[in-house]
C-alpha cells in the first residue's frame, strides 16, 4: 500500500527535528518500506530543507487559504541520512513556512499561544490536500497524520467539499505528546480556523475545545476525526484514559480523556511502541578525546549563541572551567551518571523539585562521592540558569548547553548510568539509545519507560503517589543504583549485559502498525 505521512518534522532531512516526532517521522517509513509498502513523507520546508543539492523541484500549486489562492513549491528532497528507494521525502515551500526565521520548525511568538505555527501549519494541511486532489502527490491509501501540526489535513477531509475524495484514504492520528494540543480561536482572529477556511461548515462537537467553548482543539480533532488514533507506547495509551493531575505529578489526558476513552471502545486507540536503530556502532572515545570533543562543542555553541539574541555565555564559561579542572584529576570519576535531553518541566522538572532545604539534583550530587554528574541539552532559559549556578557550586556536575549528535553518541558509549526522571514520557527514545551502548537506566515508571525499562533486569524504576514521594524514590533508586555499581561488579556487569541485549525494532513497530492501524 502506500503510505502519506504529514509531518511537521522530520529527521531524514537535515535540520528537519525538533525532537522525538522528527525520530519516528525518519524510522518508521524505512522499517515500512522494508516491509513491501511505499511510504511518502511531507513536510513544510521551513526556508531550508529544500535549500541544498539534495532537492529537486517537482512543480508550483495554488492552494486555497484564507480567503485567497497561495502559491507553493513542491520539492523532492533527498533523505541526507539512511534511505530506501520506496521511501520518498516532499517538502513543500512557502514565505510563511520560515516566518520564524530560516530554520524555525516552532515559534514562540507574543501573538497569543501557537498564533504563527497554527497559521502556517493550516496552509500547509490545506497545501497537501490540494496536492493530492490535484495529483501534485500521489494517491495515497493510508494519509498518517503526525500531532496537532497536521490535524486540518483530517478536518478538511471531513468537511471540505473539495476534500471529500480524500474519504477513500483511511487514515491514522499519531499522538506525540497530547500536552501540546495547539489551541486556537475558531473565528474572530487572523490565526483561528473560520479565517483560514472561511465557509466551512465543521462541527464543534468534533473539534472545539472542551475548556474554551470559542476554540479548536487541533489535537482533540485529530482523535476524533482519524480512522485509528495511536500513540507511541502502551503504557502511555493506558494512562491518557485518566484524567490529569499535576499536583500528584499525574499526567493524563490532559482534559481529552473523555474523547480517548470513546475511541478506545470504538476499537480506534493502540499504543505501539516506538523503535531503535541499532545499525550505526556508537563511537568509542577514552577520557582525553572525549573531553576534547566536549571543547568542541562548547566553543561551538558559544560562538552560535554570540552571534544570536540568547546570552549563555557564564553556562559555556563554568563548563570550559569544570573540563579544566576534570583533566587533571588522577583518579578516574566513577561512576559516571548521564542525562541527554531538551530541558522541559516534563523532562527534568523532578531534579528541580525542592528536597528538604535542597534540590533533588543537589541532593543526588551530595550522594555521588566519587562520581560525576553530566547532563546535555537546551531549552527553557530559567533551566539554563539553575544548572549554571549548579554547575559552578558542584565540582561533580558538568551542564552542556547544546545538543551534538556526535557529542551525545559518544556519551551513550562512555556513561555507566542513564537518568531519565521525566514526569511523564509518550514513549522515549534516549533510554533506548542508552542501553544500545550497555548503559543501564534509571527511569521514572510512566509511559514509555515503564513499557522499556524493567527494574532489576536492565536498569532501575521508580514511582510513587506524589511528586514528593517520587522524588524521594528517585533518590533512593539512584543511590541504590550507584551503590550497586561499587559494591558488586558482577550484578553490574548483569545488568550491563541485559541492557545491551534490549531490542526495540522498528520492524516490530511497522507490523502492529499494518495491522492495527493501516489493515481495513
Amino acid at each position: 500500500m502506500h503510505i502519506l505521512m504529514v509531518a511537521a518534522e522530520n529527521d531524514a532531512l537535515a535540520g528537519g527535528k525538533v525532537g522525538g516526532l522528527g525520530d519516528v517521522v525518519r524510522d518508521l517509513p524505512l522499517a515500512l518500506a522494508a516491509r513491501g509498502h511505499t511510504v511518502s513523507v511531507i513536510s513544510p520546508g521551513y526556508g531550508i530543507l529544500a535549500a541544498n543539492d539534495r532537492a529537486t523541484r517537482v512543480t508550483t500549486f495554488n492552494a486555497p487559504f484564507s480567503g485567497g489562492s497561495q502559491s507553493l513549491e513542491l520539492f523532492r528532497v533527498a533523505a541526507s541520512k539512511d534511505s530506501h528507494p520506496n521511501v520518498t521525502h516532499y517538502v513543500l515551500e512557502h514565505w510563511l513556512f520560515s516566518a520564524g526565521g530560516a530554520g524555525a520548525i516552532y515559534v514562540s511568538d507574543h501573538y497569543g499561544p501557537f498564533a504563527t505555527d497554527a497559521h502556517k501549519f493550516a496552509l500547509f494541511c490545506s497545501a497537501v490536500c490540494e496536492a493530492l486532489v490535484q495529483k501534485v502527490l500521489p494517491a495515497a491509501d493510508v494519509i498518517h497524520c503526525h500531532d496537532w501540526h497536521s490535524a486540518n489535513v483530517l478536518i478538511l477531509r471531513q468537511y471540505a467539499p473539495a476534500y471529500r475524495a480524500l474519504q477513500s484514504a483511511r487514515t491514522v492520528y499519531s499522538i506525540h505528546n497530547l500536552s501540546i494540543q495547539g489551541v486556537r480561536p475558531l473565528q474572530g482572529d487572523d490565526s483561528s480556523l473560520q479565517s483560514w477556511f472561511p465557509g466551512l461548515a465543521y462541527d464543534v462537537r468534533d473539534v472545539g475545545d472542551h475548556f474554551s467553548h470559542d476554540c479548536v482543539n487541533f489535537m482533540r480533532a485529530g482523535i476524533r476525526l482519524a480512522d485509528k488514533v495511536n500513540t507511541v507506547s502502551p503504557t502511555y495509551a493506558e494512562e491518557i484514559l485518566q484524567p490529569s493531575h499535576w499536583e500528584e505529578a499525574v499526567v493524563g489526558g490532559e482534559g481529552l480523556e473523555a474523547d480517548l476513552l470513546q475511541a478506545k471502545a470504538e476499537n480506534r486507540l493502540f499504543g505501539i511502541l516506538n523503535g531503535c536503530d541499532y545499525s550505526h556502532p556508537l563511537p568509542e572515545l577514552d577520557s582525553k578525546a572525549l573531553y576534547q570533543l566536549m571543547d568542541e562543542c562548547l566553543d561551538k555553541w558559544a560562538s552560535l549563541a554570540n552571534s544570536s539574541s540568547h546570552n549563555h555565555s557564564a553556562s559555556y564559561y563554568f563548563a570550559l572551567r569544570k573540563l579544566s579542572h576534570w583533566r587533571k584529576r588522577r583518579k578516574p570519576h566513577l561512576p559516571v551518571l548521564l542525562s541527554i535531553g531538551r530541558m522541559t518541566y516534563q523532562k527534568l522538572g523532578m531534579l528541580i523539585a525542592p528536597y528538604g532545604q535542597h534540590t533533588v539534583l543537589e541532593e543526588l550530587l551530595s550522594r555521588l562521592q566519587q562520581g560525576i554528574f553530566i547532563m546535555v541539552g537546551s531549552g527553557d532559559p530559567e533551566y539554563d540558569r539553575l544548572f549554571t549556578r549548579c554547575m559552578a557550586s558542584h565540582d561533580n556536575f558538568l551542564f552542556l548547553n547544546g545538543y551534538s549528535e556526535a557529542l551525545a553518541n559518544a556519551l551513550y558509549n562512555y556513561a555507566d548510568l542513564f537518568v531519565m526522571p521525566s514526569i511523564y514520557e509518550p514513549c522515549g527514545i534516549s533510554q533506548m539509545l542508552a542501553m544500545r551502548g550497555a548503559m543501564p537506566c534509571i527511569a521514572h515508571a510512566t509511559g514509555g519507560l515503564k513499557d522499556t525499562v524493567i527494574d532489576g533486569h536492565n536498569g532501575f524504576t521508580f514511582t510513587g503517589r506524589d511528586m514528593a514521594s517520587k522524588a524521594a524514590a528517585f533518590i533512593e533508586t539512584t543511590t541504590t543504583a550507584v551503590a550497586l555499581y561499587s559494591d558488586n561488579p558482577q550484578a553490574w556487569s548483569e545488568l550491563k549485559a541485559n541492557a545491551a541485549a534490549s531490542r526495540f525494532l522498528w520492524d516490530q513497530s511497522a507490523m502492529e502498525y499494518e495491522q492495527l492501524l493501516y489493515a481495513k
